[in-house]
């Protein structure tokens, strides 16, 4: 799965990406071959939007509308790496069994087995693949342009990930029998109580079509919580920026192939 290089210019001199061109090589460190999860197989190349691994390739494994999973896939898919789609199915709890979880003790998705190791939790990942394929970076080279970046990503990322996430509505449900109106209800306060100040913010730096000049780490984390929140009947479009950010992103093929609704695990796709 490819994807287009975008344009990095910077709407300000605050506000600026970096590029890099070229190939680029990856070898692990020898400590790492005594962690838990990894495996034997040689070095990582990414090299003009691909990557391998010896001859494996690699592998997603995540559930199609695991909101975690999907941040992967936005980044992969703006990054140009190929990749197997494992699915993992959550309303079956696969997560939760030994297979998966002697590989990945959090019992989570997403999970990516990629230079020899068996890799966990979405904002962990999307740092390292930042880090280890520098190629179409997710983060602008200036620091305060990363700060922005950050504060905004991790409001979603820290804020509403937590209290909205499956297992705590399952919880709601079966143990405080709270009936899906009102975990609809609660859905939407954690919504609104972060979402508002992001489209504040947003206001404050006057974006445009994107956070900065063309979609990163902020667009992979924001889009994913958006597509929730539209699924628990939250009104996205009472927030301008946010709203326009969304559409902006979903005319991308990038984001079009990385949506849930394109997914080999969508059940409405087995049809």
């Amino acid at each position: 799965m490819m994807c287009t290089r975008s344009s990095w210019a910077a709407r300000s001199p605050a506000l600026r990406r970096s590029s890099h061109d070229g190939c680029t090589t990856h070898t692990l460190h020898p400590s790492t071959r005594s962690l838990p999860g990894y495996h034997p197989g040689g070095r990582v190349e990414g090299v003009g939007g691909s990557i391998r691994r010896g001859q494996n390739t690699v592998k997603l494994h995540g559930y199609f509308r695991s909101s975690t999973s999907y941040r992967l896939r936005i980044a992969l898919e703006l990054k140009g790496l190929g990749y197997e789609n494992v699915p993992v199915n959550l309303l079956a709890s696969e997560q939760k069994g030994e297979a998966f979880t002697s590989r990945n003790p959090f019992g989570s998705v997403p999970m990516l087995e990629a230079d020899g190791r068996d890799r966990a939790q979405s904002m962990a990942l999307l740092e390292w693949l930042d880090e280890a394929y520098p190629d179409k970076p997710l983060m602008p080279s200036d620091i305060e342009a990363r700060y922005t970046v950050r504060e905004l990503t991790y409001a979603i990322a820290t804020e509403l990930h937590a209290p909205l996430n499956l297992p705590v509505l399952k919880y709601l449900k079966n143990e405080y029998s709270q009936s899906q109106e009102a975990i609809d209800a609660w859905y939407r306060h954690w919504l609104a109580r972060t979402l508002e100040p992001v489209e504040a913010r947003l206001a404050q730096l006057d974006t445009g079509d994107f956070l900065l000049d063309a979609p990163g780490l902020f667009e992979t984390v924001l889009l994913p919580q958006v597509y929730n929140a539209r699924r628990f009947k939250y009104d996205v479009d009472a927030h301008g920026h946010i709203a326009r950010i969304e559409a902006a992103c979903l005319a991308l093929p990038a984001f079009q192939h990385a949506h849930p609704d394109n997914q080999p695990d969508n059940p409405e796709n087995s049809a």
